[in-house]
């Protein structure tokens, strides 16, 4: 092995441990992307992840994480689905999940395969390792564009040619000094349909990203009650949101991932509202287990079922909404009163806020019947 080329070698190990991109790079980001992760933690377009600031000084030196590195093998494992993904929107009595979700977590997945071919480095190239993906303070994105797996699009996700945007990422960091490839130069052009198809605006101007606005980070990382212009915008999206990704031109090149553990489960694919708000803890936990979604917690997932209710235009799911007004749940409830006053008649809606108001003590649920009844909160 010691005439082989080592990149070369690790890129064919790689490919055969079913990785479909492989790129190269030094372990270090760049004064760009460094001043852009300034940038907006600056804005405060983090919101409620105060992780990326917590973690803002590892996150821009790679080599914080381990002082050794000199290399990373950057890794992308295509998601790519087999259908359209932006169809269940056309569904409203059925819940969008994004397609990363729609089955079993992709960490566990991705991690395997890196400790593999970590191990394969270490045992046959001598080499030092340490593998990494998303839950780390790492940098993937601009990581994969140096060493030119893809490149940020104006939605700020990695685009790659051959794959188009459904990448999963992974790093192996490494003590070799490997030679870095070329970086992937932006092919968006003048194109800008991932910023025009974002049901809430989240995009200031290209190339940024303001997350307190995102139907994926209100879906997921908001922990309290989501804004009201954001819930009519939502949809029928319960978790998550493929929009800026689905639309993209490069995704002609894309093909349905072969991987059979991502492929989507059916029941997943375009689940029905009725059946997901009426999950209690237990419920939530079985028909999700070993789920990314497991993560949210039953609350916050229900109180995004409660929205997409809201919006279906259904007013047979009155009843499934009206059980919600006496759920544990302060986050639930509050969705509950929101969801109602779009499904059922102003009748209705007044005597139950009159009927709720005398015994509710939870601000947040007084101040969204008060809301409803136009009275100040």
């Amino acid at each position: 092995m010691a005439d082989t080329d080592p990149k070369a070698a690790i890129r064919t190990q790689a490919l055969e441990l079913g990785f479909d991109a492989v790129g190269f790079t030094e372990a270090d980001l760049g004064e760009q992307a460094r001043e852009n992760l300034h940038a907006y933690l600056a804005r405060g377009h983090h919101g409620d992840m105060g992780w990326l600031a917590d973690t803002a000084e590892r996150r821009e030196h790679p080599r914080a994480l381990w002082d050794d590195a000199r290399s990373v093998v950057v890794l992308g494992l295509n998601y790519g689905p087999a259908h359209n993904p932006l169809t269940v929107l056309e569904l409203p009595d059925r819940g969008a999940i994004s397609v990363y979700a729609q089955n079993r977590d992709y960490h566990d997945l991705v991690k395997k395969r890196l400790k593999r071919l970590a191990r394969w480095m270490h045992e046959t190239l001598g080499a030092q390792v340490k593998v990494f993906v998303d839950t780390a303070p790492v940098m993937e994105k601009p990581l994969a564009e140096r060493a030119g797996v893809g490149w940020q699009g104006k939605h700020t996700n990695l685009v790659s040619r051959p794959l188009g945007s459904w990448l999963f990422l992974g790093e192996v960091f490494t003590d070799l000094d490997l030679e870095p490839d070329a970086p992937e130069g932006d092919h968006c052009g003048s194109c800008r349909r991932c910023l025009d198809v974002c049901p809430t605006n989240a995009f200031p101007a290209p190339y940024r990203l303001d997350a307190t606005r995102c139907i994926s980070y209100l879906t997921i990382e908001h922990k309290g009650h989501i804004p009201r212009e954001f819930r009519a915008p939502m949809g029928n999206r319960i978790y998550g949101c493929d929009d800026c990704l689905a639309v993209c031109p490069w995704n002609k090149f894309a093909k349905p991932t072969d991987e059979t553990a991502l492929w989507g489960r059916v029941e997943l694919r375009a689940p029905r509202l009725r059946d997901l708000v009426n999950l209690d803890d237990a419920g939530f936990r079985q028909v999700f287990s070993a789920s990314p979604i497991k993560r949210l917690g039953r609350n916050r997932f229900v109180r995004n079922v409660l929205i997409a209710i809201g919006n279906s235009g259904q007013p047979a799911l009155v009843p499934e909404v009206r059980a919600r007004l006496d759920d544990n749940s302060a986050l639930v409830r509050a969705m509950a009163v929101w969801a109602l006053a779009r499904l059922a008649d102003a009748r209705t809606v007044e005597q139950e806020a009159r009927r709720r108001l005398a015994v509710e003590d939870d601000a947040e649920v007084r101040a969204e019947w008060r809301m409803e009844l136009g009275e100040p909160v």
